[in-house]
């Protein structure tokens, strides 16, 4: 049995009838140094019609865990830094990072148009020059003894929490 039930599409026809739905943020994930949580947060990414998913560095991702929606998705490299901050260049930048969090994640009102989310790896974080480029950082409140989140849940957090603030109740899926 597929994994992915076959459509009578090609991937690139499959994109571009999603095109439209897509949504206006982005999810970078900053050296993530785990090939399966990249490919688990494609596939998260995908069930929120990220406009894009951009992985900065080297790091592979492991297709299994994206369940082959890396097929379907714009799926964007910035082998470094520099090429990062120029391909979102004019967009708000919203760091998520427990310890340098400005804010809780909760608390804010709104995100703005045409955010990129960026994420670090769950060893390192975010270093703080790269930090220190963000237009915001936030944090996502914890309450065990447990100091961070798997990448993949926080980057699911945060796309259902943009979702929710979105879209709001009542809508339907």
């Amino acid at each position: 049995m597929a994994l992915v039930p076959p459509f009578p599409f090609s991937p690139e026809e499959i994109r571009a009838s999603l095109a439209p739905l897509r949504n206006d943020f982005s999810v970078a994930i900053y050296s993530p140094g785990n090939a399966f949580a990249v490919g688990a947060i494609i596939r998260t990414a995908h069930s929120f019609l990220a406009r894009e998913i951009i992985i900065i560095g080297e790091a592979p991702f492991y297709e299994k865990a994206a369940m082959g929606m890396d097929k379907y998705e714009s799926v964007v490299r910035c082998p470094s830094d520099e090429d990062f901050f120029e391909h979102v260049k004019g967009r708000p930048l919203v760091a998520i990072e427990k310890d340098g969090g400005k804010r809780n994640i909760v608390d804010i009102d709104a995100f703005p148009n045409e955010v990129v989310f960026l994420l670090g790896s769950e060893r390192f974080g975010i270093p703080e020059p790269i930090l220190s480029r963000a237009s915001d950082v936030l944090a996502i409140p914890m309450y065990g003894i447990n100091h961070s989140f798997p990448v993949t849940v926080a980057a699911g957090i945060v796309m259902h929490e943009w979702a929710r603030r979105r879209y709001g109740r009542g809508s339907s899926f």
